[in-house]
């Protein structure tokens, strides 16, 4: 018990009294919370070691988990508020524990891979353990209310690539405290008071996108609390290997903000077994930071991983016996204990049985989630057991030993899953023989279990890559842009410019950034002054860092704003590539339908200039960002359209705009910000009967004009316009084209093999196209290189009209040589 030294004499005998009794509860809810951190951390390390026993036992497929830094995670925890996001990595089991924001037995069922999410909400099963994220969306789309709820946004496994998304949801409470246009997204902010707390490995402050992050969080003074977990090793490489000066603390000093700094950030420094300094540096820095919305660095020092690096090896292997006795002397559980003792908080015996009784609630969370998860497995395989049983046909011997040795293994299998399962069922129906094969026979009954239980596999494992509510951008209505009598051409840019202007002007949550997309109003001049008419906020300059851009996107989606992220060029997409695919293109999908990032990620390509100024390569796009929709519309009015389908929606997308369409006149529209261009829905543009050519964006000009040339010598072309990669063709459209036809041709300006060979799958493929073709399919692309410079290196590197004349004069020349002798 505290005491005070007050004189008890007197009328100050009562106060004194009064003071002891208030300085004795002061010290009992100190105690219960220390005591109560102390079993906490105990619950953790205890949940990790016995999780990574499940793997190793081969209950569980792998384990990575934050053992060793417990202390330093409860301590930031404290100062985490609801309304708060969390932008973290798979170390962080500890803070979500300590934050409330999950639980032993979910933590086990992340581990398993639990496919319900009432049982497993972070992930539904789509990744692996210790990978955290809010369910933010409701069953019918909806926004659940953020600012009375502790938020994670979706974890996600490469290293530092959970920083471009960080500082999007930072810079959302700058935005929902400086503009007041917003007040009104209640659900969303409490006045921006909001801190986005992330957290890295001291190893993944080597990456870039640290460093680009980083410094936009500095220069734009959004309230972003980053710390750093330092255990000394990035897997086995030391610290002295990744880091200049061996210290991230030391290596940001030009980073650091002093006290007549307009920019910068604060940078606190902690050992991470202290759990006094740890609480008091939380307490300074998130006070500051949540208050002046001035980015913070902690940087946790001397923090152990007892267990090494993950299940998949030993860090005895390439750690010294003097290091390993030192993280053993170090660790923070130690440490923790021996300061409770010395401070007298309290003793061995009760230390002891804390322990004991966070051990216990371990392994009791462990056994009931692992019955969970399993039970209706094992439902399942008695059911496939109980077909097989009933059957009522005989096959031959042979059959029949085939079929009971694959049912034996399944029901003697070690480690029970669903792949065991349908495996064996598709193995037995190879099995089968004719006499069962008959209604209500054993080949007709597994025939149907099979479909079914692929169809139940689909929704666990595959279903929500794009949002499947009725806010999906595909269920937004087609409105064609309207024109008055008189409405003149004007150039394309002015149609994107005005129809933005609308956009604009509607909806407050509508922003944009990008590389001169500002003061300049856009490389193009589409957003020519709108920041002076919106703000410096909403139309926003940003600097170089085109990963940290899209991933502003990110965050600032995920709280309930509609960002437009620029690249500047199409080339340039290759900067921020990881991001789009890792992060945004999987964020539906790998939550479950949890979480959603409405962002439309806008560029420019096709022709230009030169090698990085030029290119097309669609495919690169096509085969990595899978989740996020693509449109390459082949004008600007088709672009405006589709931007105007996407902000009603709730799907993330890339458009590219044709960079050559800029300066081609259009008619005006008089709808503006009403037209909608729909989604995976080709428009047949020209038709034809002899050769059907899918093409898109800037080529669609270039098949327009050899089209003409061939209708001057008798050979009619259907041309198509596919409109978007991603969704493709919904509507069979160009199949039924090809059916007229029966010849076709793809035709775009990425690598042989690229784009073209994904449409002619789609087509010949998926929709069966292939029954219709009377000549092999032709495509026509560019070199395998990127185009040279000028006009003369663009002629013969890219696709151009004469290639698209010939290809197709070539193919009905096969059909009718008089009519159509060889040109060569």
């Amino acid at each position: 018990m505290i005491t005070t030294n007050t004189k008890k004499t007197g009328n100050t005998k009562s106060t004194s009294a009064k003071q002891e009794n208030k300085e004795a509860l002061g010290f009992e809810d100190f105690k219960k919370e220390v005591l109560n951190d102390y079993k906490l951390a105990h619950l953790s390390r205890h949940m990790s070691v016995l999780a990574r026993r499940e793997v190793l036992n081969g209950k569980a497929k792998f384990g990575i988990f934050g053992d060793g830094k417990e202390v330093a995670q409860i301590a930031m925890a404290k100062q985490f508020l609801e309304g708060d996001w969390r932008s973290g990595y798979y170390r962080d089991q500890t803070f979500m524990l300590a934050a409330g924001m999950t639980t032993p037995k979910k933590f086990f069922a992340l581990l398993y891979g639990e496919t319900r999410t009432e049982l497993n909400p972070d992930n539904g099963g789509r990744s692996m353990n210790n990978h955290f994220g809010t369910r933010l969306v409701q069953k019918n789309g909806d926004w659940i209310d953020q600012t009375k709820s502790k938020n994670t946004s979706s974890d996600i496994s490469p290293t530092a690539g959970q920083m471009p998304r960080l500082t999007g949801l930072a810079l959302a409470s700058k935005l929902y405290r400086e503009q007041p246009e917003l007040k009104e997204l209640q659900k969303f902010s409490n006045k921006g008071n909001e801190v986005a707390f992330g957290t890295i490995g001291d190893a993944s402050t080597s990456e870039g996108l640290f460093f680009e992050t980083l410094n936009a969080a500095s220069v734009l003074q959004i309230p972003m609390a980053l710390s750093v977990w330092d255990d000394g090793y990035g897997i086995s490489v030391p610290v002295e290997l990744q880091t200049v000066k061996a210290n991230i603390s030391k290596a940001l000093k030009g980073f650091e903000k002093q006290r007549n700094d307009k920019t910068g950030i604060l940078i606190f420094e902690a050992n991470g077994w202290d759990y006094a300094e740890l609480c008091q540096m939380y307490e300074k820095g998130i006070s500051r930071c949540r208050k002046e919305h001035v980015p913070v660095l902690f940087h946790v020092r001397e923090l152990t991983q007892p267990t090494g690096h993950s299940t998949s090896g030993s860090h005895e292997r390439y750690k010294s016996e003097k290091r390993l006795k030192w993280e053993k002397d170090k660790d923070c559980l130690v440490q923790m204990r021996q300061w409770i003792v010395e401070k007298k908080i309290s003793d061995e015996s009760t230390l002891d049985q804390i322990e004991s009784e966070a051990r216990d609630e371990a392994t009791n969370a462990k056994k009931e989630a692992y019955k969970e998860y399993l039970k209706p497995i094992e439902e399942e395989r008695d059911e496939l057991n109980k077909i097989i049983r009933q059957k009522s046909c005989i096959c031959n011997q042979n059959s029949e030993d085939q079929i009971n040795s694959i049912v034996n293994n399944l029901n003697n299998t070690l480690t029970l899953n669903r792949k065991e399962i349908l495996s064996t069922a598709r193995k037995i129906l190879r099995h089968v023989c004719s006499s069962c094969n008959k209604q209500g026979g054993l080949k007709d009954q597994l025939r149907k279990w099979v479909a079914e239980y692929n169809e139940s596999g689909h929704e666990k494992y595959t279903a929500y890559l794009y949002d499947e509510s009725a806010k999906s951008p595909l269920r937004i209505e087609s409105i064609a842009p309207q024109y008055s009598e008189d409405a003149p051409l004007v150039p394309g840019r002015e149609i994107i410019r005005d129809n933005f202007d609308a956009l604009f002007g509607n909806d407050p949550r509508l922003i944009t950034l990008g590389e001169d997309t500002g003061k300049l109003g856009g490389v193009n001049q589409t957003l020519e002054g709108l920041q002076k008419k919106y703000g410096e906020w909403r139309v926003r300059d940003t600097g170089i860092h085109e990963a940290t851009i899209v991933g502003e996107g990110i965050g600032l989606a995920l709280r309930g704003l509609r960002p437009i992220a620029e690249i500047q060029y199409f080339d340039y997409l290759l900067y921020t590539l990881h991001t789009l695919s890792d992060d945004l293109a999987t964020t539906h999908y790998r939550t479950k339908g949890g979480q959603k990032a409405p962002v439309i990620v806008r560029t420019r390509g096709h022709r230009l200039e030169g090698i990085w100024h030029s290119g097309s390569p669609l495919s690169m796009v096509v085969n990595s960002i899978r989740g996020i929709y693509i449109c390459v519309p082949r004008d600007m009015t088709r672009a405006a359209g589709m931007y105007n389908t996407l902000l009603q929606g709730e799907d993330p997308a890339l458009v590219i705009e044709p960079l050559n369409g800029y300066r081609i006149r259009e008619k005006q529209p008089s709808n503006w910000g009403a037209f909608q261009t729909p989604l995976g829905i080709p428009e047949v543009i020209r038709e034809g009967t002899d050769v059907t050519i899918a093409t898109y964006g800037s080529c669609v000009r270039i098949a327009a004009e050899a089209i003409d040339q061939l209708s001057e010598i008798g050979i009619s072309v259907e041309l198509i316009d596919v409109q978007t990669l991603l969704p493709f063709d919904t509507e069979k459209i160009i199949l039924n084209s090809l059916k007229k036809t029966n010849r076709i041709v793809f035709f775009d300006e990425d690598v042989p093999g690229g784009a073209t060979a994904y449409m002619m799958q789609k087509v010949l493929e998926e929709q069966g196209g292939f029954y219709y073709l009377d000549h092999k399919p032709m495509t026509v692309t560019a070199e395998d290189h990127r185009p040279a410079y000028g006009t003369d290196g663009d002629y013969f590197s890219n696709p151009n009209a004469e290639d698209v004349y010939e290809t197709i004069y070539g193919m009905m020349g096969e059909a009718y040589p008089d009519k159509f002798p060889p040109i060569y």
